[in-house]
């Protein structure tokens, strides 16, 4: 039941039913007269939304569209996109909020989720107490440094956490009051943003060195107050901040960094599901990545792992990644290394080029993480598939833009033998008159499930093995059918089903570790499914609820 009546609830987007408030709301709750007289289900109301989405020129507009569905709405939108996810989300995340980010101040309607500023240090707990839900779950957090492969976009980095937590909602059923989107403005590097009119953040150089410290050090000591069963994910952070407050924090709160541990985690899952295709287990593969930061390390670490786990010595394990930076490949007499990439410096003759490095190494799989498109040149896919029968090609950069080569690109360079992979979506593609579909190693098919089976069992810590659990579980989804085609990933439609899966086996960790503060369940999948947010509309006058068509 509802206290609010007449345009005010209408105005309120997580009670709002628009046509669907029945003949009794409406006469109960002064709604007679402020809506058409026909009482739609909501079957009939997305039914008439979608011709008008999918008639939107742009993925841009059709964002636009969807923004002001749940600024509207809330419960209809999640229908919606629940309903329709393969479609919309290449819409509501990669490529296309990469767009939204860098336009954030054009599409801006309504502000969503908290800015946290610079100016706001020394009361940060009280712009927390702003915040009007208490049961927050889920919190993603970025300053903006480093937005997909796009660079420093300021507070317009807030279209990424947004993002991110309405996949939460819509892979994993984490509910939508539960989720907040967090961005520390701190300032941006971008002076073409700077001197912006549109631009909504402050106007000033990026805060650095120890008052940038003290800034997190106070976030997340407020979080941790006002929020003391929140799962803080930090998301876009610059690589120095990402490792550096990753190893700070992992230790002492429920946090993780979905840039690092979420890209590794379904990157681990697309490789053992590539061994399925390949006949290559993954103890026996050689792996060279295309980029040493975030992504390429956070991999580089759990596939060791993972490795280790099936028996490998941790050197044996690590001696088989290999990663080519800015300056080369990384070997040991390089002096220029930071910390992260030291344990990757293996022995080995100073090498440029990437074409250089496959030659050497002869990879059975190359991994890119570099935002450098069209890396993955004609002559290094010509290399990987002299050297391998079925050579593994992941273009992992996001957005589509940044990619290191196409999916067309990858069949071509390799006579259609690649087992390929992105980031970002593309399309099947024909070549020599077969129909090869790309699997896309999109993070969606991980963080929400983990995030999920973290807010079940209450979990303290977010662990490495609950990631490398993940990936497992992602893999064994992959059906035949999929192998048959190339996908190493299920189809997005079977997202939530992933996801419940995957929460399961992250709290069944989460208990067996210690790490649970909630009671066991005697039905951990039962609990699980109870768990998971249904898009589907309540009586306030509290009665029955309304049937969904």
């Amino acid at each position: 039941m509802t206290t609010k009546r007449g345009a005010a609830l209408l105005n309120d987007p997580e009670l709002n039913k628009g046509t669907a408030f029945t003949e009794a709301e409406r006469e109960a709750l002064g709604l007679r007269g402020l809506l058409p007289p026909r009482v739609m289900t909501q079957d009939e109301q997305v039914a008439r939304i979608l011709p008008g989405l999918r008639a939107r020129p742009t993925p841009l507009d059709q964002y636009a569209y969807l923004v002001s569905l749940h600024d509207r709405n809330v419960t209809l939108f999640y229908r919606l996109v629940i309903e329709h996810l393969e479609e919309l989300m290449p819409v509501l995340y990669t490529p296309t909020v990469g767009q939204a980010c860098e336009e954030f101040g054009r599409v801006f309607r309504r502000s969503r989720g908290l800015y946290i500023s610079a100016e706001d240090a020394g009361r940060v707990r009280d712009v927390l107490a702003n915040w009007s839900h208490d049961d927050v779950r889920m919190i993603v957090v970025t300053d903006g440094e480093r937005i997909l492969g796009l660079g420093d976009l300021g507070a317009n980095g807030m279209g990424i956490p947004i993002g991110k937590l309405m996949l939460y909602t819509a892979c994993a059923g984490v509910s939508p009051e539960r989720c907040l989107p967090i961005t520390l403005d701190v300032g941006t590097d971008n002076t073409l943003l700077r001197e912006s009119t549109a631009y909504i953040g402050l106007r000033q150089p990026r805060l650095r060195g120890a008052a940038y410290d003290a800034l997190l050090t106070e976030f997340i000591d407020a979080v941790q107050e006002r929020f003391p069963m929140a799962c803080l994910q930090f998301e876009d952070f610059g690589n120095h901040n990402a490792f550096t407050l990753l190893e700070h924090w992992r230790d002492r709160i429920c946090t993780f960094n979905d840039d690092i541990q979420g890209t590794a985690s379904v990157t681990l899952g697309g490789l053992l599901s590539a061994s399925r295709l390949t006949g290559i287990p993954l103890r026996d593969m050689r792996l060279l990545f295309l980029g040493a930061g975030e992504a390429g390390i956070g991999i580089g670490d759990l596939v060791v792992e993972e490795m280790v786990e099936e028996g490998m010595a941790l050197e044996d394990a690590r001696r088989r990644c290999w990663f080519v930076d800015s300056r080369g490949l990384v070997v040991r007499s390089r002096t220029d290394l930071p910390a992260h990439k030291q344990r990757y410096a293996h022995e080995h003759a100073p090498v440029q080029s990437l074409l250089e490095a496959v030659d050497s190494i002869r990879p059975h799989a190359i991994i890119g993480v570099s935002g450098q498109p069209s890396t993955f040149t004609p002559s290094v896919l010509a290399a990987m598939a002299r050297y391998h029968e079925r050579p593994i090609i992941m273009a992992l950069s996001n957005p589509t833009s940044k990619a290191e080569c196409t999916a067309r690109e990858a069949y071509a360079g390799t006579e259609g033998r690649a087992v390929f992979a992105s980031g970002s979506p593309f399309a099947p593609v024909t070549y020599k008159g077969r129909t090869h579909v790309p699997g896309q190693g999109n993070n969606a098919y991980i963080f929400p499930g983990v995030g999920l089976g973290v807010i079940v069992a209450g979990a303290s810590r977010v662990t490495d093995s609950m990631f490398a659990a993940a990936a497992r579980t992602l893999a064994a989804m992959v059906s035949e059918d999929d192998l048959a085609v190339g996908r190493i990933y299920p189809s997005l439609s079977h997202i939530r089903r992933v996801s419940h899966a995957i929460a399961i086996e992250v709290a069944r960790i989460a208990y067996d570790q210690g790490l649970a503060r909630h009671e066991r369940p005697a039905d951990l999948p039962a609990a699980v499914s109870a768990a998971m947010y249904e898009p589907v509309y309540r009586s306030l006058l509290g009665h029955t609820d309304h049937p969904a068509g």
